[in-house]
């Protein structure tokens, strides 16, 4: 089958996974694919993403320039035209609103405590990006200082956003952020969440090839020991790429 028509059907049924896991409502999110021949596969824009069926995708050039006569794309287009510029290695993003994740991106807090191993040895950690409208010029500039070092990130009062080498990684990385912002959640209220040492957090960075991240970490005192450290607040909007 040709490649883009897995891929459509791949995008649908993503959708609609979003969807039944209560990570979007409404017209919210999107999803997009960069295919073989460079050309992106994006989700249309105000319709619900749990409803779509292949055929309902747009094609668009790698600028974002639409190259069917359908829908609209995605208001975001340009902030996944950007990423795909950024990160020749990413073939799929995924971007939602999660309930718990996206609670943390209301709050103004990061998920970059070194407390789940699982999410230290895949994600690394999940930082929170600036502000900036959605769908908007300024929206892929929140992202131009973390798309070297992340694969999944809080958009400040926003939602969520992965990246991944398909649809089902990018999606798998959501359903981890989100699933890691509700344990983070209950550990809290019950006494607060107790990180890993700082040699064990390394160690996982390590075999995960993300020591680039080490420094931007919250790494409790005492070497673990401690209680865990409080989780900062943005204290400004990222700057950066501007289209």
């Amino acid at each position: 089958m040709n490649a883009s028509l897995l891929i459509r059907a791949e995008m649908a049924e993503i959708g609609r996974r979003l969807y039944e896991r209560n990570h979007i409502c409404g017209t919210e999110g999107n999803l997009s694919a960069r295919l073989p021949d460079g050309k992106i596969l994006i989700t249309p824009s105000g319709v619900n993403k749990g409803y779509l069926k292949p055929g309902d995708m747009i094609i668009c050039s790698a600028d974002g320039e639409k190259l069917d006569d359908t829908c609209e794309p995605s208001s975001e287009m340009k902030l996944h035209t950007a990423i795909y510029k950024w990160r020749k290695d990413v073939t799929a993003i995924c971007h939602a609103h999660p309930i718990y994740a996206t609670a943390y991106s209301v709050a103004g807090i990061s998920l970059n405590r070194p407390v789940l191993p699982e999410i230290v040895g895949t994600l690394g950690a999940i930082p929170l990006a600036g502000y900036a409208s959605p769908g908007s010029t300024d929206l892929p500039g929140t992202l131009a200082d973390l798309i070297d070092r992340y694969d999944a990130y809080l958009l400040k009062s926003h939602g969520v956003l992965t990246v991944g080498k398909s649809l089902e990684d990018a999606f798998n990385k959501l359903e981890l952020v989100e699933r890691f912002a509700r344990i983070l959640f209950i550990a809290d209220r019950m006494g607060g969440a107790k990180p890993l040492s700082t040699k064990e957090t390394k160690r996982l960075l390590r075999e995960a090839g993300r020591m680039n991240i080490v420094g931007e970490l919250e790494f409790p005192p005492d070497d673990g020991k401690g209680s865990a450290s409080a989780p900062k607040k943005s204290t400004s909007d990222r700057a950066g790429y501007r289209q």
